[in-house]
């Protein structure tokens, strides 16, 4: 059964860091591309970033590029989104998610989520200004 865990969420002030983690079992985590997505209240969901777990290429959004990197521990199959820099925009709940079935071999790009099959049950990340 594939699973996917998110965690590290919580409340933190304008200029703060986070990490989430995306603990991940049921499949080869090597084989295949986790994202990051989030969605607020009221809003569309969005693409955060993608890394591809085999070469470690990644994509992001270009808003998040230079506060938000992804990366992975292969040995823990998990993927880490370390979010700097934060700003009250920010909140939301942040998903993570794996694209098995038509993976192409690299992270779809601009993405928002229609390309992934299985998802985690989200972590909320509050940010106060």
């Amino acid at each position: 059964e594939v699973q996917l865990v998110e965690s590290g969420g919580g409340l933190v002030q304008a200029g703060g860091s986070l990490r989430l983690s995306c603990a991940t079992s049921g499949f080869t985590f090597e084989d295949y591309a986790i994202g990051w997505f989030r969605q607020a209240p009221g809003k569309k969901r969005e693409g955060v970033s993608c890394i591809t777990i085999s070469d470690g290429s990644t994509y992001s959004d270009e808003s998040m590029k230079g506060r938000f990197t992804i990366s992975s521990d292969n040995a823990k199959n998990t993927v880490y989104l370390q979010m700097n820099s934060l700003k009250p925009e920010d909140t939301a709940a942040y998903y993570c998610a794996v694209v098995i079935h038509t993976f192409s071999g690299r992270c779809p790009i601009a993405s928002m989520g229609e390309e992934y099959d299985y998802w985690g049950q989200g972590t909320q990340v509050t940010v106060s200004a």
